[in-house]
């Protein structure tokens, strides 16, 4: 059974950083796209940074030129480099991974998620 586990959040002041990392395990399996989402109390699910197979990335407006999202294929591991943090990032920030499992060949695209870390940005 395919299983993502997040670490990383916390608390940290207005201006600092944090690293988000998410692991994908259970299982043979070839990862496609990997997108980072986060869901602040109140409001909706938003994508915040997405990686396509071939290291293409896209931002959402709010977070470009302060998160980078990067993946190491090798431990099937997806990170989110977070700087110059504000409050008005903080959320629950999920990860999902969009992947094939491996049987007797390549099964149909599936969307895996993470099970959520709290990131808190104080004034």
């Amino acid at each position: 059974q395919v299983r993502l586990v997040e670490s990383g959040g916390g608390l940290v002041q207005a201006g600092g950083s944090l690293r988000l990392s998410c692991a994908a395990s259970g299982g043979t399996f070839r990862i496609n796209a990997i997108g980072w989402y986060r869901q602040a109390p109140g409001k909706q699910r938003d994508l915040v940074a997405a990686i396509s197979s071939g290291g293409s990335t896209n931002y959402a407006d709010s977070v470009k030129g302060r998160f980078t999202i990067s993946r190491d294929n090798a431990v099937n591991t997806v990170y989110l480099q977070m700087n110059s943090l504000k409050p008005e990032d903080t959320a629950v920030y999920y990860c999902k991974m969009t992947l094939q499992v491996v049987r007797l060949g390549y099964e149909p695209p599936s969307d895996y998620w993470g099970q959520g870390t709290q990131v808190t940005v104080s004034s």
